[in-house]
């Protein structure tokens, strides 16, 4: 089992702040209909007005793709022409670690007089980080997985320099590591000592690691495959949130843990963006002969075919577009329009290649490729 750490340190060491990354997605206004290819960015996310991704910054399954993204590009987007289609990459999370409020107003307490008192036996008003551990309970009584709790109290020793985050994880209460002020100066952003959208999620992931691998009371424990929950401020649409990002050490670096990408498809419908519908279909034998006789590929493509029925690399991607076209206009004789049509097709090639996308436009066939 992966032993987890919650220390709060301070690298007071000269950091070179990571260089910002482009925002891959055009920000163009669009007038026609368009072949929109997105991976999703911090800035996308924070265009939800609710739910997990928001903060979270990822998207657990693809039900939940087809809940969310739509509402990013109906955000983004809004001048696309109907039947524009999206191809979305977003990213995947498998570690179960979700914050479910990290607002700041919702989620920041400064203790009272009083508050100190809650902790049995005590009698001085401040507390260590341990006695802050011990008090959460009788604080939060009945709190959630994956709360969050940005402190502030007097300290003891008066060297500690609250404000100090604590997440309830896996059924207690734990300190997390906690970004400095003296931090968000050498990360460039020591002005309202945050970090914002332009802070790309590898640029926070590598700025992070930085101080965690300068930090020695983080090093002199750490061990492969285990977990840091790193605690920063974060403003986005006039917002102030104080978020956490779980990073696993690798044995060098410290990184997103488990984490992968999924791909959605979306069409813009009726003025607004919807998940796509998709019909698989698979190319049939018939559907071979007929492209063999076909119009579409090279003469030595449809020889290959004709000698061992599957399709190699002697066909051009747009020889291929024609024929799967070909076997469609015969297969499918009333196609939905603006459906995702993704065709499997036997082929020669290790590993196979993906299915080919083709959507019906009302008139006619057209690649999504």
């Amino acid at each position: 089992m992966k032993k987890i750490y919650y220390l709060l340190a301070f690298a007071a060491l000269a950091f070179t702040a990571c260089q910002k990354e482009p925002v891959l997605q055009s920000s163009v206004p669009l007038s026609t209909k368009q072949a929109l290819t997105i991976t999703l960015q911090a800035s996308d996310y924070a265009k939800l007005s609710s739910g997990y991704p928001k903060t979270a910054l990822t998207i657990d399954n693809l039900t939940d793709a087809n809940t969310y993204i739509p509402q990013i590009l109906n955000s983004e987007y809004v001048t696309a022409a109907n039947g524009s289609t999206a191809k979305v990459t977003y990213t995947v999370s498998s570690l179960f670690f979700k914050v479910a409020d990290s607002l700041l107003t919702d989620v920041a307490y400064t203790l009272t007089p009083a508050d100190y008192m809650l902790l049995p036996g005590n009698k001085f008003p401040d507390f260590s980080i341990s006695q802050v551990l011990q008090w959460l309970p009788y604080k939060y009584p009945t709190p959630v997985n994956n709360q969050l709790a940005s402190l502030t109290f007097v300290p003891f020793p008066a060297t500690l320099t609250p404000p100090y985050s604590f997440l309830y994880f896996n059924g207690a209460w734990k300190q997390a590591y906690t970004i400095q002020p003296a931090q968000y100066t050498t990360a460039g952003v020591g002005k309202f000592d945050q970090f914002t959208a332009s802070n790309s999620e590898s640029s926070l992931v590598s700025t992070f690691s930085f101080f965690l691998k300068n930090d020695f009371t983080i090093m002199d424990t750490i061990r492969k495959n285990d977990l840091v929950f790193v605690s920063f401020g974060y403003f986005a649409n006039s917002t102030n949130y104080q978020r956490i990002k779980p990073l696993e050490f690798d044995g060098n670096s410290f990184v997103l843990p488990y984490t992968s990408t999924g791909v959605a498809t979306f069409v813009k419908a009726n003025g607004a963006w919807k998940s796509e519908p998709v019909v698989a279909y698979t190319l049939t034998s018939a559907d071979i002969t007929l492209i063999e006789t076909g119009a579409a590929g090279s003469a030595a493509a449809k020889t290959n075919l004709t000698s061992f029925g599957d399709f190699s690399n002697a066909w051009a991607t747009t020889d291929m577009d024609a024929a799967v076209i070909e076997a469609l206009l015969v297969d499918i004789k009333s196609p939905q329009t603006n459906t995702l049509y993704q065709i499997t097709f036997p082929n020669y090639n290790s590993p196979a290649p993906d299915p080919l996308n083709f959507i019906w436009d009302g008139t006619k066939w057209v690649a999504q490729q």
